[in-house]
């Protein structure tokens, strides 16, 4: 019959440093000696003696994607605001030039997307990369129509 649980293991006595010569762990309690890392309560992991730290000389980039797609949203009601003032054209061609051009989104945006939030009177002709069904359905209504980019 095997026993399965030693007790020798069980009873070995945790090293208490710092308890005289002959312990084998007295004196400097086997941190070596002198010096800030001999002391109690040091951080320096990343500290290089002065030297500008690794992590702080390289670019931040966590969670903004190098190649990511800047989508100008725009709502109906936005677009009809728009209209009412008289900035935007019916007969024209909506697009994200023409946008660009009237400043009405943001220049470094690639696509344009459109959103059915709100109502629109008026029959317009979008061109545009993205579009919701509420967009689609809402502009069909009308009379206007969504061309989308493929």
């Amino acid at each position: 019959m095997i026993e399965l649980n030693n007790r020798s293991k069980i009873n070995k006595l945790k090293t208490r440093v710092g308890r005289g010569i002959g312990s084998g762990k007295g004196k400097t309690s086997g941190r070596g000696v002198k010096g800030q890392k001999s002391r109690s309560g040091v951080a320096i992991k990343s500290f290089e003696g002065g030297q500008m730290p690794l992590y702080r000389r390289l670019p931040k980039r966590g969670f903004n994607p190098i190649k990511r797609d800047n989508i100008a949203v725009l709502n109906l009601e936005k677009i009809q605001s728009f209209i009412n003032k008289k900035t935007i054209d019916t007969k024209s061609v909506i697009n994200t030039a023409s946008l660009k051009k009237l400043k009405l989104i943001n220049k470094n945006s690639n696509k344009l997307k459109i959103l059915g939030t709100g109502e629109i009177k008026d029959k317009i002709n979008i061109e545009a990369d993205l579009a919701s069904k509420s967009a689609l359905e809402k502009l069909e209504k009308v009379g206007g129509s969504i061309q989308l980019k493929k």
